[in-house]
């Protein structure tokens, strides 16, 4: 087959030359249009269909030079007079004849025509098909716009009233508007309403495509956005949409909807309310095709930031379709929480309106935001969430629903929590169950000149100037008290009810409580809080720990709200019980008074220094939880806890009882005749019940010893170094050296080989066992040798010297240990060993006072106390306890040598016990204990 002949219009170079005579600007643009049509139509639909649609013809077409004389030629075409003659059927579009092109960005005079020439017409289609083409692409675009390439086809757009013209035309603005100067330069250029006129006398449905896509480019910005809607861009969408049954032309209006929502406006959302928009996009929220449902969807999301289009929008099953959206969307295959964060704003936005909360309420959106704030991963919208849940502040049902889904936790670890990054919700986005006047010139209602006409002829107001119709009775302060009320007030003691009523407080008057970020987490813990019986919710160890983490860690002074819920708790006789069973009321003495928290156990952190104002609200709550512990009430309570309670809540009630009771009668005959002292005790040993269970404890023991003995400061001895202490004469001392004064007539031997000198007789009065060993029937009575097996020197050295009437020589220091280093195998261990089997009673108690007063004196610290008890010495145990005790000693080391001490007790509670019984009992008989000296 013969390949097909060449034509001229093959040639790009033949197209451009043909566009730039028929523009006016070459050689031959002052041809005969008879001789020049033919060839410019072959020339324009060759460059359509040919060259550029070629892959690079754009960028050629471009390149050469040919958008200049296709814009002249459009400019010429929009100049040209509508009432040149027809062409004959099948003639190609002349060119447009004398008069010189318009200068780009002047706005040609020309008179409109709906019904262009054939020539014309088709020669406009051609030109703006392949400028709409070119226009696909950045560097024609801006290329367009350098040569004011806008204007005329914003002319074509009024002047020339054929769809396929409108089409085209709106086709290169839209592709023109994705340039941000594009797009500016085309709101500038009047195209706007020509183009709305277009949406609405158009009929054919790319046409109407064509314009709709024009429109959603040119809300590009929010400035262009609001400028559409101020030119009532969006009613005619919303018409058409309600109205048109085109599957093509309904994607397009979503998505053109879509742009002019976002950051909606009042005037785009009352123009789509009007429109009747609401219903047909609340249908197409179920369209199967995803890109129009989602579309839809965010459509509706953007439109409840406006407050007078939500209740409508709820009446159109809007609330219903957001949240199942959501819902899917946080489902197992959902997306990520980013794409959630505009669902999450609607729906909270939803909830300011009453009606809407019920709809959210029935429809399960509760358990959706309770899920919402339960998840770390979207953290940054709890503000919005809790701030939503603020709106069912006086729904009892739904409180107790959300009561019941465990808000109180929640709420309380948002007092604390980071800032999410909550943008400002404009006036527009208020509550419409409380509608703002727009203008004071609108129609009254009958109702209200009623009202007025009361209000002037009793006097209240002066004129119908005094009241602005937003007044209502609800929104009024009552009278002030002091003031008498007169039956015939003059106006002169008459103040306006804009004064008067205005629904917040006058700051002049009253002073507005601090409302941070914490504000509507406080607020809904302050309702909850008023119920008969809070305890369930609030007096728990979660719901304090926050509240306590918010009143001690705020940054500046805390909201006056969280210290009344405080107060509020521990007024409440309901909630005794519970702050007993929580450890509640220790937990407020340890936080607030002595200034450890949870997180500061065992190890302390960096925290601000404990404010006096702490202390102070520390003592006053404790005091409320007296006052109710010593009522009649508190007391048959605190008993049926220590005698009928479970094992928990009897050791949780003896811990508390000190904390909380101050009368004598009421913890001598809980704490000591019914044993609840000693059940403290013994559960040391146990599990603890609670992270700060031994600080408590600790707490508790050492407030219970002062509620004993008030009077008794077990204060321990000063601190005095060891190298200052005078020591007594040693009597041992004459025996050593190479010439001993006395000489000695015993040697005992060491299995070190060591030979230690001694006198017989001094040692055989020193104990039973050196009597029997040395002036008894043993053979070792007529030794003078006699061996010590199992003992060092370091021990023996103690051992010697008490033989021979050392007392207090310091010898019994030598093989102690310094603090830090283990006791347990040492050689004071030895030596203690060895003093009770040699039956020295007076040396185990030397030692045993050498070891407390190098462990247990300044230099040791909370961490010897268990090393020193491990010994399982009784005197050490009690000087260990005593240790602990002290009133003088620090919270911290106090508690810190108590874990220390059911550390080194092990599973063995009995020597724990009876010491610190000892010890706190003794402290009640006026400190006839053991003595605390070393």
């Amino acid at each position: 087959m013969a390949a097909a002949k060449p034509t001229p219009t093959d040639s790009l170079s033949f197209c451009l030359a043909q566009l730039t005579a028929a523009a006016g600007e070459g050689p031959g643009g002052g041809k005969d249009t008879a001789t020049s049509e033919t060839p410019l139509g072959r020339a324009l639909l060759a460059l359509r269909t040919r060259h550029v649609k070629a892959a690079g013809g754009i960028e050629r077409f471009r390149a050469r030079g040919g958008l200049r004389p296709l814009l002249a030629l459009l400019r010429r075409a929009a100049a040209a007079d509508p009432a040149s003659p027809q062409a004959s059927p099948g003639s190609a579009p002349s060119a447009v004849s004398a008069g010189p092109a318009s200068p780009p960005g002047s706005a040609p005079s020309a008179s409109c025509s709906s019904s262009p020439p054939a020539r014309l017409r088709k020669t406009l289609d051609l030109g703006l098909s392949i400028l709409a083409n070119c226009c696909t692409e950045g560097a024609c675009r801006a290329e367009v716009r350098r040569l004011g390439g806008i204007l005329p086809l914003v002319t074509i757009l009024q002047c020339v009233k054929t769809d396929s013209i409108q089409n085209r035309t709106a086709r290169a603005l839209g592709n023109l508007a994705m340039e941000p100067e594009s797009c500016r330069d085309i709101h500038s250029a009047g195209a706007v309403p020509l183009l709305l006129e277009s949406l609405t006398a158009c009929q054919d449905s790319q046409c109407l495509q064509s314009v709709v896509r024009a429109l959603r480019n040119l809300a590009d910005s929010p400035q262009h956005r609001l400028a559409l809607a101020q030119q009532g861009a969006v009613r005619p969408l919303a018409e058409l949409l309600a109205a048109t049954p085109d599957a093509a032309l309904t994607s397009a209006l979503v998505r053109a909807l879509l742009e002019l929502s976002r950051g909606c406006s009042r005037s785009c959302a009352e123009q789509l309310s009007l429109g009747g928009g609401l219903g047909p996009l609340v249908s197409l929220a179920s369209h199967p095709k995803r890109a129009l449902r989602e579309a839809t969807i965010l459509t509706l999301a953007n439109l409840c930031a406006q407050g007078l289009v939500r209740p409508a929008l709820g009446n159109a099953g809007g609330v219903e379709v957001l949240l199942e959206e959501l819902r899917r969307r946080r489902g197992p295959n959902g997306a990520n929480p980013a794409s959630q964060q505009p669902l999450v704003r609607a729906v909270c936005l939803l909830c300011r309106e009453a009606i809407n909360r019920a709809r959210l309420r029935d429809a399960g959106g509760l358990e959706l935001l309770m899920g919402l704030l339960g998840d770390s991963r979207a953290r940054a919208l709890h503000p919005r969430v809790v701030a939503a849940l603020g709106g069912f502040l006086y729904d009892t049902g739904a409180l107790g629903r959300l009561q019941a889904l465990g808000l109180v936790p929640l709420l309380t670890g948002q007092l604390c929590g980071e800032a999410g990054d909550e943008e400002e919700e404009g006036r527009e986005a208020a509550s419409w169950d409380f509608p703002e006047e727009r203008t004071p010139e609108r129609a009254e209602a009958g109702s209200f000149r009623s009202l007025r006409s009361w209000l002037i002829s009793e006097g209240y107001v002066a004129g119908p100037g005094d009241i602005s119709p937003d007044w209502s009775p609800e929104r009024c302060p009552p009278p002030e008290p002091s003031e008498p009320s007169s039956p015939a007030p003059g106006p002169t003691s008459l103040q306006t009810p804009r004064t008067l009523c205005t629904p917040r407080r006058n700051p002049a008057t009253t002073t507005e409580e601090p409302w941070g970020r914490e504000g509507p987490a406080l607020l809904l813990l302050s309702r909850f809080s008023q119920v008969p019986d809070p305890s369930g919710a609030l007096v728990t160890g979660p719901a304090l720990c926050g509240l306590l983490a918010y009143v001690t860690g705020a940054p500046g002074p805390p909201n006056p709200r969280a210290l009344r819920i405080l107060a509020r708790l521990t007024c409440n006789p309901a909630c005794l019980e519970a702050f007993v069973r929580s450890y509640g009321a220790a937990l407020l003495r340890a936080w607030l008074v002595l200034g450890v928290a949870p997180d500061d156990w065992p190890a302390p952190r960096a925290r601000p220094a404990l404010r006096s104002q702490h202390r102070e609200l520390g003592e006053m709550l404790l005091q409320n939880l007296t006052v109710q512990a010593e009522s009649p009430f508190g007391v048959g309570a605190l008993t049926h806890l220590l005698l009928s309670g479970s094992p928990e809540d009897r050791v949780a009630c003896a811990l508390t009882l000190p904390f909380i009771c101050r009368k004598p009668s009421l913890w001598r005959r809980l704490l000591l005749d019914q044993g609840g002292l000693r059940l403290l005790l013994t559960a040391l040993t146990r599990p603890a019940p609670h992270p700060l269970f031994l600080f408590f404890a600790a707490d508790s023991l050492s407030c219970l010893q002062g509620l004993m003995s008030p009077t008794v400061s077990l204060v321990l001895p000063p601190a005095i170094p060891l190298d200052l202490d005078l020591p007594s004469p040693c009597l041992y001392e004459p025996l050593l050296g190479p010439a001993p004064v006395s000489a000695p007539d015993l040697h005992f031997l060491l299995d070190s080989g060591l030979r230690l000198p001694a006198q017989r007789a001094t040692s055989a009065t020193a104990s039973p066992f050196f009597r029997a060993l040395l002036a008894g029937s043993f053979v070792e009575a007529q030794m003078d040798l006699v061996p010590l097996r199992g003992l060092s020197p370091s021990a023996a050295w103690p051992v010697l010297h008490h033989l021979h009437g050392c007392r207090g020589c310091g010898a019994a220091l030598g093989p102690v240990p310094p603090p830090g280093q283990p006791l347990l195998g040492s050689e004071a261990e030895e030596a203690l060993e060895a003093a009770g089997r040699f039956l020295l009673p007076g040396l185990e108690e030397e030692l045993e006072e050498a070891v407390g007063r190098i462990h247990l004196g300044p230099q040791g610290g909370p961490e010897s106390v268990g090393e020193v008890f491990r010994l399982g010495r009784p005197r050490l145990a009690a000087h260990c306890a005593r240790w602990t005790l002290g009133p003088g000693q620090c919270p911290r080391k106090r508690a810190l040598a108590l874990v220390g001490l059911v550390e080194a007790a092990g599973e063995e509670a009995g020597p724990l016990t009876e010491a610190l019984l000892a010890v706190v009992m003794g402290a009640e008989a006026g400190g006839r204990g053991p003595s605390v000296d070393f």
